[in-house]
């Protein structure tokens, strides 16, 4: 594997190819290292790239770090810088809401976006919960939240909770995490909610489009998934919570693997 950085924004890069590479976008508080299995798995096929996303591990101090419209912009920007003129978007929950800005602003980038459980689809999201696992510090602490994060009948991989709990002791991780968390939150009424996308707007997206979630969610609810644009292809996992990526690892590569065929024909 090699692991490479442009300027502050870092990336995991593994397997070879000249065409489309895969762009991995992690959700909120994690890391590119929530993608090693999906990397290797994908590795003899195809490129890909795995981000820190700004504000997150090894991008900490990369600047635009508090929205992800921001987020969306300096990965558009690295991937220029590395001369890629077309790539397959794979994000998870926040990563997921990165990946459909790069796709409404620059739709030329992208040759097909799958998305896990993405954020911007609905309002409802547990900012309650999120807190807590952006404040998690310990390891108590981080498996208490994921433990809430999972399926009911999931198993939690101990590496993953230690992994999260030494992103936590980077100096200033915490208190951006909780920044990010409130730029994602806007009040309505008495409620606090995340910003969405115009559905409109999404129904004008010409690449293949997949959307995976699960019914155990207790992050964002599985009813967003109910009502994407007629174009999206839902694939809702029975027993599953918000971890799609480590809950349903092999259904996650073979349904990007099909985004792919789509979008290549």
């Amino acid at each position: 594997m090699d692991a490479t950085s442009t300027d502050t924004l870092f990336a995991v890069e593994e397997g070879q190819g000249n065409d489309a590479p895969i762009v991995l976008l992690h959700g909120f508080g994690a890391g590119a290292h929530v993608w090693a299995n999906v990397q290797k798995a994908l590795a003899g096929e195809i490129r890909t790239l795995a981000y820190d996303l700004p504000g997150h591990g090894r991008s900490i101090n990369c600047t635009g770090f508090e929205r992800s419209g921001k987020m969306a912009g300096a990965v558009t920007e690295d991937l220029a810088g590395r001369g890629i003129g077309k790539v397959h978007l794979v994000g998870h929950s926040m990563g997921g809401a990165v990946a459909t800005l790069i796709a409404l602003r620059t739709p030329a980038l992208v040759a097909s976006m799958t998305l896990l459980a993405p954020g911007g689809y609905g309002p409802e999201i547990n900012h309650r919960l999120l807190r807590r696992y952006a404040g998690a510090t310990t390891h108590h602490e981080m498996l208490g939240a994921l433990e809430n994060m999972f399926g009911w009948n999931a198993e939690i991989p101990a590496p993953m909770v230690e992994a999260l709990v030494e992103s936590r002791n980077i100096p200033n991780c915490v208190d951006k995490l909780k920044i990010i968390l409130d730029k994602m939150l806007r009040q309505e009424g008495a409620d606090l909610v995340q910003g969405t996308f115009w559905r409109g707007e999404l129904a004008e997206l010409q690449m293949p489009v997949k959307v995976l979630w699960g019914t155990q969610d207790r992050v964002l609810p599985t009813r967003q998934a109910h009502r994407l644009p007629p174009m999206f292809a839902a694939h809702v996992f029975e027993n599953t919570g918000h971890m799609l990526i480590d809950e349903r690892g092999e259904d996650v590569v073979s349904l990007v693997r099909q985004n792919i065929r789509a979008a290549t024909g």
